[in-house]
């Protein structure tokens, strides 16, 4: 039997990627509360910042179907279909205990975001994971969330001067965590970013086979549209005592 390698969470997140996407429309309070009943662990989802300054939950920030698509932040909130939720919404739907990961679709939502969680009180600010491509924008929210856990979003082929530099300067950044597609994973690699305390984020987990091999190499988190899929997995590799 292999041995499993280590994380620095245990058990690791289990991030439902927009809600219980595979079982409901995404990235709306109903897929939410749905994962949160099939036994994920946390949620994950996109920001987007509204005309009148609105942080909403959507995947591209786009309205309406072509030819008359319309960017979200052309757009104030009254003029968003119901089912598109503010993150106020998100809290007073599913609480603030669980960890939230939110992809800064747009940048400028940042400061919207960190307030309306430190609205919602206690646990909310800590329990953010803030994530985005530009690892180096990431940097600059240390100091005006020093609650928060940021994250740099890539893939590995897009660390031109190799991982083991780019783990040595996020650990100086302040930054927490890497989160990369399930692909690019390998055992080796949570251990050089473990080696600087930088927790491991696997996204795109879809497969059973996917998820084991994921926990297996020590993630720290894992992002799933499969929610019954990625709790079973979980639920294999650390069983509830007795």
């Amino acid at each position: 039997m292999a041995v499993r390698l280590p994380a620095l969470v245990t058990p690791p997140i289990g991030f439902a990627h927009r809600g219980a996407r595979a079982e409901a429309q995404d990235n709306t309070i109903e897929s939410f509360t749905l994962a949160l009943q099939m036994g994920a662990t946390a949620l994950e989802s996109d920001v987007w910042l509204t005309a009148d300054g609105e942080a909403v939950l959507d995947h591209d920030g786009m309205i309406g179907r072509r030819p008359r698509r319309r960017a979200i932040r052309t757009l104030r909130r009254s003029e968003l279909p119901s089912y598109v939720p503010t993150l106020e919404e998100l809290y007073a739907g599913c609480g603030v205990a669980l960890p939230l990961s939110l992809d800064l679709k747009d940048p400028g939502a940042f400061e919207r975001v960190v307030d309306v969680a430190r609205a919602a009180g206690d646990p909310a600010p800590e329990n953010l994971w803030l994530c985005h491509h530009d690892w180096e924008l990431v940097a600059g929210w240390r100091h005006k969330a020093p609650e928060a856990h940021l994250v740099d979003s890539t893939r590995l082929h897009r660390m031109k001067h190799g991982p083991e530099r780019r783990a040595a300067a996020l650990a100086k950044a302040g930054i927490d965590a890497v989160n990369l597609h399930h692909s690019d994973w390998t055992g080796g690699l949570t251990t050089l970013f473990h080696r600087f305390g930088v927790f491991a984020l696997g996204w795109d987990a879809q497969l059973p086979r996917v998820l084991d091999e994921l926990i297996d190499i020590g993630i720290d988190g894992v992002y799933s549209d499969h929610v019954d899929r990625m709790v079973a997995a979980l639920a294999r590799a650390y069983p509830m005592p007795g």
